[in-house]
């Protein structure tokens, strides 16, 4: 007598599975947007706070275009400590289970199964290694002021949350 529930469950299982996967890689990818801000100070009391802001954040001027009005800054961005461990207790979490459904799909081979959790720890090295790296900020004014003197538009190019952290402290608008 076959258990009916079997096949559904093997199935969520693998879909699961394939999910965590792709939640494991996704988790490496950059995310850089360019966002256009605008501020109510003019560009000379702008860009200091905006160079102390990002110094303050161990990023560094590694170029100066005068011609465009832009300046590049460079930061190394460590992983999350607290990432690395989720994700590998999530892959254990997940390999545990997957581990049980093959060792009832599989009842000859149920021995082998559960050490897949070995594997588990690969995700946190595979977080750490991958999300380590050298970022890149560029911040951009915009020189054209025929609508408004009073404001100063800066687009920056960034990490997602490098952005969210930026107008938080240094209280920027969204440009429309």
């Amino acid at each position: 007598m076959e258990n009916p529930t079997l096949p559904s469950t093997v199935l969520l299982t693998l879909l699961l599975a394939v999910g965590l996967f792709f939640f494991i890689r996704a988790s490496t990818k950059e995310r850089i947007e360019r966002i256009q801000f605008v501020s109510g100070q003019d560009e000379a009391a702008l860009m200091p706070q905006l160079q102390e802001y990002f110094q303050s954040r161990s990023y560094r001027v590694i170029a100066v275009d005068q011609a465009e009005n832009q300046v590049t800054f460079a930061g190394f961005v460590r992983p999350s400590r607290f990432l690395a461990i989720f994700l590998t207790i999530l892959a254990f979490t997940g390999l545990v289970c997957l581990s049980l459904v093959l060792s009832i799909l599989f009842p000859s081979l149920s021995y082998f199964f559960p050490a897949l959790v070995v594997i588990s720890p690969l995700s946190g090295v595979f977080y750490w290694k991958k999300s380590a790296r050298l970022e890149q900020v560029l911040l951009k004014m915009d020189t054209n002021q025929s609508e408004s003197p009073s404001l100063s538009r800066i687009t920056v190019t960034a990490h997602r949350d490098e952005l969210i952290e930026l107008q938080k402290a240094i209280q920027l608008e969204i440009s429309p």
